[in-house]
This record gives structure tokens, C-alpha cells and sequence, in this order.
């Protein structure tokens, strides 16, 4: 049996007795019944995830994914292309925006190219899991082969399954790709419908008059390419990218085994639709970060049932969001293990 379907076989719904037995104390703490808002509602999805009703989740690591695209060459990026190169080598540096915010999380970093048109230094700390330099160009055929999408799938799944089995409790995925916004946007048309232009942004600061081209580009890659929206697989293979993918095979992996995953902004959402249009039960094991600035980000937040709880105007990727929201998701767990019941002070709920 594949990885991939191997992972798919494991993944179960969320433990509703657990969760309930949560909500159950969450409700019971010393504070009016839902005055903690999200905090409350992690700790119950955490108690759902795992099974457990205090989960251990100090060990973090943070997944970062990074390849080219060949729809750069259609104009739909203000980027250079070698600025995925770059950006991969500063994350594995310590440099980058979410290589800062995962430090200050206790989040442990991992970058794995697998898609980069650029060669890895021998000595390179970035894992090689290359499928091929680059996705192809959606605007004139697929962007891969639908073999090639597994590969992505399973190139994330197994950086994620190692990671898990070195003790890590709990995932963020995050990305670097010039183009990806293109790829996500494409995606998240492609599975709901809706016209390119409601999603289609800046990106790495594209001007308003290259934003039109961009989403003319994706409207001509869907009518050239005919993507299933009801077969994910499909929809990645023909508009998506390598990293998207990947990023999609760590969330399935997690959810096979129980860990919860952090989803960042408007990409890795993309890689949450796919991961859900492929097993919809994966969703209840993903934990939405924040608030993309990016356009097209509320609306695919929105298509997968998300709701992020950080609102902070970022938009860069990486997964810099993701990293900020570990506190949180620790913070939630302080609060439900730390703080007395009504029962412990000898009073009713309030």
C-alpha cells in the first residue's frame, strides 16, 4: 500500500466523547460559560484531536516547504524567482520572519525543498525531497502530473510522520514559493467555483494593473486545464505546486496520527483545501492561525469552515502566522489545566 493511501486509512473523526467531557469542565471553570471565547474552543478541539484532556504539545515543530513555479513566467509575480532560494536558505539561517517568531514560540524549524529550481548545497540543512525543478506553466498545460501531486502529498506526509515520530506534538505549515499566491488562488477557484479576480491579490507586492493579468492568467489555466473540483488530487495537479502540496500531505499526516496542525495564511489555507477535499475528517484536526491580509484569503477561510482567531494585517507567508499562534494554542491548554473549577471554591456555575 502507498503512503498515501496508508495515511488516509488512519485518519479517524475527532473524539467527541473526549471533546464533550471538555467542554464540560471548560464550561466548569472559574469564569462566566464561554467568556474565554477561542481559548475555550482550542482546548475542547485539542481534547478532540488527541484524546486526552491536558495534551503535551511543548514540542513543536514547524514545517517549512519551499518550491518554484512555472506560471512565473506569465508576469503574475513581482519577485525575482531566486527569491524562493533565498528566503530557504534565511529560514534554515535563522533570518526570516518565521524562523523569529517560531524562536520566540520553542518551535524547532525544518525546511524542505521540493520543488526549488535551484541546486541544494551538499552540506545544505534543507531536507531534499525535490520532485523536479519547478512546477510547470498551469497557463499551458498542467502544472504537473497527478503522479507528481502524490509525490508532493507523500513528500509532506512523511517530513510531517518524522517529525511525529521524534516526539513532536503539534505541526505549523508553513511555505516559500514566488507565484504561490497564483497557484493558491487558482486552487481555491478551481474547488469553489468563484471568479479568479474575488481572489486574486498583491502577493509580494504586485501592482494593481499585474493583479488583472494574474487573475486572467488563472481564468485561462482553469479553461485550458478543466480541474475536478470533487477529485482534490486533480485540482492540485493541474493548478497547484509542490509546496502546496506537501503542505497538504503534513496535514493528513497529523491527522492520521492524532496531532494537531496549525494552518497559516492564504496558501497554507489552499493546502487545507486540498488536504480536506481529499479526506474531509482532516479539517477538525486543523487549527486556523490568522487572518491573511492577503486578498482571497477571508473567502478560502470561509470555503473550508476555518475561523482564524489572530487579526494582525500580515500577510507574509512562510508561515510566520502559524508560529505566532503556538502561544495561543498553549496559553489555551494553561487555562483549562491551571485555573479552579466552581466545584474546587464550593459554588454553582455563574
Amino acid at each position: 500500500m502507498s503512503l498515501f493511501n496508508e495515511t488516509l486509512g488512519k485518519i479517524q473523526p475527532l473524539n467527541e466523547e473526549m471533546m464533550k467531557t471538555a467542554k464540560d469542565r471548560v464550561d466548569f471553570l472559574l469564569k462566566p460559560v464561554g467568556s474565554l471565547g477561542t481559548l475555550e474552543e482550542i482546548a475542547v478541539q485539542l481534547a478532540g484531536i488527541t484524546g486526552e484532556m491536558y495534551p503535551d504539545v511543548s514540542k513543536k515543530a514547524m514545517l517549512v516547504f519551499a518550491a518554484d513555479h512555472g506560471v512565473f513566467e506569465e508576469g503574475v509575480a513581482a519577485a525575482p524567482q531566486e527569491v524562493t532560494d533565498l528566503m530557504a536558505q534565511m529560514i534554515v539561517a535563522g533570518k526570516s520572519g518565521v524562523a523569529a517568531l517560531s524562536k520566540q514560540a520553542g518551535a524547532d524549524i525544518f525546511v524542505c525543498d521540493v520543488g526549488m529550481k535551484s541546486d541544494l548545497e551538499p552540506k545544505s540543512k534543507i531536507l531534499d525531497k525535490k520532485i523536479r525543478k519547478s512546477t510547470s506553466n498551469m497557463r499551458k498545460g498542467p502544472a504537473m502530473t497527478r503522479e507528481e501531486a502524490v509525490q508532493a502529498l507523500e513528500a509532506g506526509i512523511d517530513v510531517a510522520q518524522r517529525a511525529i515520530n521524534n516526539g513532536y506534538s503539534i505541526l505549523g505549515t508553513g511555505e516559500v514559493g514566488i507565484s504561490n499566491t497564483t497557484a493558491s488562488a487558482a486552487i481555491i477557484a478551481a474547488l469553489s467555483g468563484v471568479d479568479p479576480g474575488e481572489l486574486t491579490g498583491a502577493g509580494a507586492n504586485l501592482s494593481e494593473d499585474m493583479q488583472v493579468v494574474k487573475a486572467q492568467v488563472i481564468r485561462d489555466a482553469i479553461a485550458l486545464n478543466q480541474p475536478d473540483k470533487d477529485d482534490a488530487v486533480d485540482v492540485l495537479a493541474k493548478v497547484g505546486g509542490f509546496e502546496i502540496g506537501a503542505m497538504a500531505g503534513a496535514m493528513l499526516a497529523g491527522a492520521a496520527n492524532h496531532i494537531p496542525v496549525l494552518i497559516d495564511g492564504f496558501i497554507s489555507t489552499a493546502a487545507a483545501a486540498i488536504a480536506i477535499g481529499i479526506k474531509p475528517e482532516v479539517k477538525g484536526y486543523l487549527i486556523c492561525s490568522h487572518a491573511s491580509a492577503e486578498k482571497g484569503a477571508a473567502f478560502a477561510s470561509e470555503f473550508i469552515g476555518a475561523k482564524p482567531f489572530l487579526n494582525m494585517g500580515m500577510r507574509l507567508g512562510e508561515g510566520s502566522g502559524a508560529a505566532i499562534a503556538f502561544n495561543i494554542v498553549e496559553a489555551a491548554l494553561y487555562m483549562n489545566r491551571e485555573m479552579a473549577t466552581y466545584g474546587d471554591v464550593g459554588l454553582g456555575v455563574v
